[in-house]
This record gives structure tokens, sequence and C-alpha cells, in this order.
């Protein structure tokens, strides 16, 4: 599968997130120690938000812990809010429409996992898009036709509701094409202001996802640790797997939950997948 981090708080460097972490996403792209596979090396992505009115992104098919253009603008490119992804294909192309993080106007999505036996599931799931959105769709996997699936039953409107729409349709439409555990994902999404990530699988033992305790707490435990004190007590972090050994930094997202980011807090919410028709 994949690997991805999301951040929210005051504006730092890509470069303190993907390279200088001791497990950062650039050495899980050589050496994750939690996913599904330990080399993810078919490709990356990395989107910001700065004062323009969409979101920056930045896709490359080449492995991320080779590609020079990365590292350059790493050290140059600082945000608020940052997403990034470095992908291990589950079947579809390596190409830079089928990296990750995908955009729709201000809003960014990226997923970890697969829908199973995509292939007989593509053409339903595919229909059931807004005709209005459809067009905009640019590769081929079944994490952007999800992301459009939740826009189809209103992202924009009420994010936690529309991704669960879009996974009890998922499921419905597999479980109908004799598929028995139809989905597996970590997702992120954020409009640029709000950050919200989901945990859930049809079976029950969904990828890893962490997320990152609160920084006062994490001061008061280790007063002698410097980094803690050049982080913002609003730093928020959701990532598949944590990018440090410090004891207690990093809490386990449970099984079928949503995690709400907003305002340097962070709120747990139960995810629960329904069926619905798509919006007009």
């Amino acid at each position: 599968m994949c690997r991805w981090l999301a951040y929210t708080g005051d504006p730092v460097l890509l470069d303190e997130l993907l390279y200088k972490p001791k497990y950062s996403l650039i050495v899980q792209s050589l050496h994750s120690r939690l996913g599904a596979e330990t080399t993810n090396g078919d490709g990356f992505g990395v989107g910001w938000y700065d004062a323009s009115p969409t979101p920056g992104v930045f896709h490359g098919v080449e492995p991320a812990w080779n590609d020079r253009n990365l590292r350059e603008l790493a050290t140059h490119v600082a945000s608020p809010l940052v997403f990034a992804h470095i992908r291990a294909s589950s079947g579809s192309p390596v190409q830079q429409t089928n990296c990750h993080p995908f955009r729709h106007g201000r809003w960014l999505w990226m997923h970890n996992g697969l829908l199973r036996d995509f292939a007989a599931v593509r053409r339903d799931l595919a229909l059931a898009v807004d005709p209005d959105l459809y067009p905009e769709i640019d590769g081929s996997t079944d994490s952007e036709l999800l992301f459009f699936l939740a826009l189809t039953f209103g992202l924009e409107d009420d994010p936690p509701r529309a991704v669960e729409r879009a996974v009890g349709l998922v499921e419905a439409t597999g479980r109908r094409h004799g598929v028995e555990h139809p989905i597996q994902m970590t997702v992120a999404t954020t409009d640029g202001t709000r950050l919200w990530a989901f945990r859930y699988s049809s079976e029950g033992r969904s990828r890893s996802l962490f997320h990152n305790a609160d920084v006062s707490t994490l001061r008061h435990q280790y007063p002698d640790n410097p980094m803690l004190h050049d982080l913002s007590d609003k730093t928020r972090l959701v990532v598949s797997e944590p990018l440090g050994d410090l004891k207690g930094a990093w809490r386990e997202i449970p099984e079928a939950t949503c995690v709400v980011i907003s305002g340097g807090r962070d709120e747990l919410q139960p995810f629960t997948p329904r069926v619905a028709a798509p919006t007009a």
C-alpha cells in the first residue's frame, strides 16, 4: 500500500516534515516498518496551502528517496498545512495523474488502501459520480474515484457524512459483485482550514494510523527535549507511521474512527458507513 502524513500548525518547511524526522516519509519510502510493503517507490506527491486561492501540488513518478526536485522544493516551501504521500501501487499505472494528493478546488485528498476487485466494481462506482464532476477525474486509481464519490455525496458541506456515504456505496457495490471485504482505507482530506482523517476497513483490520499527542503535554513530560520547544501547541500530525520513537508522542487512531482537527484541537468520532443515493 502507501504511506502518508498530514500536518497542520505554524508554517513549517517541507524539509522539516519529509526529511528530518528519524523515521521520515523519505525513510519510509525505502524502509516502512508498519506498511503492507517495506518499499513505497511508485511515485509521491506533496500538497500545501499558501496565499493562493487553491493549494499547490507537486507529483513525481520517481521514488521519493531519489527525486532531486523534491529535495530542492522541500528546502524552500513552507506552509501551515501540508499533505505528503508516498505510493505503492495496488495495480494502477505509475504516472503523475495517479499520484496523491488529489485536488478539487480548495480540497486535497489522499488514501492508503484499496477498493478490492476494483476492475469488477469500477464501472458501477464511476456511474455514481456526479456528471458535472466526472470530467475532472484525471487518473485511473480507485483512490481518486473514491474522492469524487465523496465530493458527489457532499464532501464540501459535511466531510464525515459524505465519506460515510461514499464508503457505504463502495461496500454495497462490492458485495453485490461478490467481494467479501470491499474496502481498506486510511484517508485524509482538507479544505485548507480543517483536517479530517479516517481509518476504516470492511474486515476491521485497517492499515496503521496515528496522531501526535498534545505538544504541551509532551513538553511537560520531556522538559529537556529541545525539539518540543520549537513546536507550537497547535501542531497536529496524522501519519501512517510514527515519525520518531519518543515514548508517549504518538497515539494509535482506533478502528472505524474519524479524526477532526481544527484550530489546534482534535476530536475523535465514530465512523459508520451508510448507504444512500447520490445527491442531485
